[in-house]
């Protein structure tokens, strides 16, 4: 079952978390402050910044390695006014088990008092969708209060943008580089993973995409959402790079918007197996995917004709997908030779 949500009027099914209607009900108190060394228009750093505005103070944060953990642990000094631990590449979801787990025997053994505590990991695209992916698996299938938000931004940034499982068709990488025998080194289509770890986990009663610039407050209420509906929970952001998609640091905002509206991204939230898109482009007209591509060098070697497959493949999922974006059932993905 399908639904539009256009309105913040959903709040009370999740325990009534309080959701934002406009900047001014967003703490000014700042969580996530200075000391990180991330790149200029780097949007996962406001991916953190957000989430921990929206979560609050009583929260435990893990991060596994990544771009966003070599910023936030430069010798001594660390941007997190919350407690935090940073876990290997692949330990994401063992993380955030431990990290409930713990929290759930102090109190049973009245060590700590008995209140909510947030607990959250963050892992990267490969981190969370790729060489982590088996312990997120591993993190929904708990009982667990926990939230575990994967920041794409569709390379292995760390360790110099090589491709993931998440790089998009046709991207330059430095794994995936142009050349005059190969023009499209990356032949793979993006791996979909919200939708894959939605339905493969019953237990996991929030499953969210979101980006954190647009809508305007979305991504800040999806994680107040799965905070607040309980047990393990799951959202999966597109955070655009300016170092991985080579373009300039001020159109990260713009970047990600066009994403949405191109439709090659989109945004929804599955809530007890009910899909609701949360900005739906299936009754919208889409921008030309042509103008998200040509802004990102990245894509710089693309011709007519790769302009049109993407195209054409995101006009598919739109028109032709059971679920939109989700469960390709009534067309076949296309794989381009």
């Amino acid at each position: 079952m399908t639904t539009e949500v256009t309105e913040i009027e959903k709040g009370k099914e999740f325990g009534d978390p309080k959701l934002y209607n406009n900047v001014h009900k967003i703490d000014l108190q700042e969580y996530y402050s200075s000391g990180h060394r991330t790149c200029q228009g780097c949007e996962s750093a406001l991916v953190m910044r957000d989430f921990i505005k929206a979560s609050g103070p009583r929260t435990v944060v893990t991060g596994a390695t990544g771009c966003m953990y070599v910023a936030n642990t430069s010798y001594m000094t660390t941007p997190w006014v919350v407690p935090w631990m940073h876990t290997q590449l692949g330990g994401g979801g063992a993380s955030a088990i431990g990290m409930a787990a713990g929290l759930r025997a102090l109190m049973r053994k009245g060590k700590i008092a008995k209140e909510k505590i947030n607990v959250i990991n963050f892992s990267g695209d490969l981190g969370g969708g790729d060489m982590g992916l088996g312990g997120i698996s591993n993190a929904l299938q708990t009982d667990y209060d926990l939230l575990v938000i994967m920041y794409d931004n569709e390379s292995a940034a760390n360790t110099d943008i090589q491709a993931t499982n998440l790089t998009p068709y046709g991207a330059q990488t430095t794994f995936t580089p142009t050349g005059s025998k190969e023009r499209i080194m990356q032949k793979r289509w993006k791996k979909n993973v919200a939708p894959m770890l939605a339905i493969g986990h019953p237990n996991c009663k929030y499953v969210a995409t979101a980006c954190a610039t647009f809508p305007p407050m979305d991504y800040m209420n999806k994680v107040k959402k799965a905070l607040s509906i309980g047990g393990p929970t799951f959202i999966h952001t597109l955070d655009p790079c300016p170092k991985g998609w080579d373009y300039h640091p001020r159109y990260s905002g713009d970047l990600g918007q066009l994403a949405i509206n191109t439709g090659i991204w989109p945004v929804y939230e599955i809530v007890r197996g009910e899909v609701r898109y949360t900005y739906d482009m299936t009754s919208k007209k889409r921008t030309p995917v042509r103008e998200y591509l040509e802004k990102q060098g990245r894509f710089s070697h693309f011709k007519d004709e790769d302009y049109q497959f993407f195209q054409e493949t995101v006009d598919e999922m739109w028109e032709e997908w059971e679920i939109p974006g989700i469960a390709p059932v009534k067309g076949t993905l296309k794989v381009r030779k």
